[in-house]
C-alpha cells in the first residue's frame, strides 16, 4: 500500500491549482488529508474567501471518513436526509455533502487520503481535485 507523503500532497495541491488557473476559476483553497483524516497539506490562494478553508476541510473529512466522495454523500443526502442530518450533527459539522471532496486511492485501490477543494462552483472544485490527484500519480475516487 502506498503512503500519502507530504511531497505527494503538495503535488496534488500544485496540480489542482494549475488546473484551476488554466480554467480561470475563482481562487481556491485545497486541503489534503491522510487516510486517518489528519491534515497533510493545505493552501489558500490569494483572494479566496475565509470560510472556504472550513468547507474544503469538511468535503475532504466526510469523504475519507465515510469512504466515499462528497459527490456520493450528496446523493445520500438526497435519498436519506435524516441520516445525513444526523451524520453532520454527530460529526460536529465536519461533513459537507456537495462535490469537491475526492478520495485518493493508490494503485491497489486502497484509500490513502482525500482532497477537499472550495472556492468555485462545486463541480469545478471537484474537477480540480481530480486533476491534482492524477497529477500526483494516484487514482481519484469520485
Amino acid at each position: 500500500m502506498s503512503v500519502l507523503t507530504l511531497k505527494k500532497a503538495n503535488q496534488i495541491i500544485n496540480g489542482a491549482l494549475a488546473t484551476a488557473r488554466h480554467l480561470n476559476l475563482a481562487p481556491l483553497t485545497v486541503v489534503v488529508l491522510d487516510e486517518n483524516g489528519f491534515i497533510k497539506a493545505i493552501q489558500r490562494e490569494d483572494g479566496c474567501a475565509m470560510l472556504k478553508q472550513e468547507i474544503a476541510l469538511a468535503k475532504a473529512w466526510g469523504a475519507v471518513h465515510m469512504g466515499m466522495s462528497s459527490r456520493s454523500l450528496a446523493v445520500v443526502a438526497e435519498q436519506r436526509p435524516a441520516f445525513m442530518n444526523a451524520l453532520v450533527d454527530i460529526s460536529g459539522g465536519k461533513v459537507m455533502p456537495v462535490p469537491g471532496g475526492v478520495l485518493v486511492r493508490d494503485e491497489d485501490n486502497h484509500i490513502i487520503g482525500s482532497v477537499g477543494i472550495s472556492g468555485d462552483v462545486s463541480d469545478q472544485d471537484e474537477r480540480s481535485a481530480v486533476a491534482g490527484i492524477k497529477a500526483a500519480g494516484f487514482i481519484a475516487g469520485i
